[in-house]
């Protein structure tokens, strides 16, 4: 199913498709999405799915091979987006894997998959969220939206940076903008980092 066949969809029905309605439940179908980039695999749609119901309006976003999606609710300022990727890096040897990287699998009380942490579990979240706030409060103030890319683990030429290309050209402009990717200290998810991109290290030495 194309984003275009999702986004026809309204609340009389999902004309057969069975939407996940949790976020494990969801992060659970993305994993299963083989979707190495830069490769979706039907990640978006399900996104898609889960968001037209509830009166999102559905923008697929294709440029050069990166497909992109912008989901939004609500019209004007102020903007709150919620920001992430699709895609997921090589599994590399599947014989190193204890279980199929594309099969989710919980232990422990742990989600396992390729892309669980990094980051399907996050956009699931971020999708429910989405779809549950809106669902309550259908005549929210300002916009709310998710942006989602799926070449961040590879080049990242055509993703996010052309998305607010594209949003330029709209007259929309982000106020507010989460990544659900975690940030961790001692455990999974225990920081916020704001406004961090990237890192720099430098062995420095002196003489005299």
């Amino acid at each position: 199913m194309s984003l275009k066949e999702v986004s026809s969809l309204n609340m009389v029905g999902l004309k057969g498709v069975d939407v996940p309605r949790t976020a494990l439940d969801l992060a659970e179908a993305l994993i299963r999405c083989r979707s190495v980039t830069p490769d979706d695999a039907g990640c978006q749609d399900l996104v898609a799915a889960e968001l037209v119901p509830v009166g999102f309006t559905i923008h697929d976003l294709q440029f050069a091979e990166t497909r992109n999606l912008w989901a939004s609710h609500g019209q004007g300022a102020p903007v709150f987006a919620l920001v992430g990727h699709t895609d997921v890096v090589p599994t590399g040897p599947i014989t190193q894997w204890s279980s199929d990287p594309f099969e989710p699998v919980i232990r422990d009380g742990m989600l396992y998959g390729r892309g669980a942490a990094d980051m399907k579990a996050g956009v699931a979240a971020a999708t429910c969220a989405l779809r549950d706030f809106v669902a309550a409060h259908p005549n929210h103030a300002g916009t709310v939206a998710i942006l989602l890319t799926r070449d961040e683990e590879g080049p990242a030429n055509n993703g996010v940076v052309r998305v607010m290309d594209w949003l330029d050209t709209q007259g929309i402009k982000l106020d507010y903008a989460l990544i659900g990717e975690p940030s961790s200290n001692a455990e999974l998810g225990d920081q916020i980092r704001v406004g961090r991109r990237g890192s720099m290290h430098v062995e420095l030495t002196v003489l005299g």
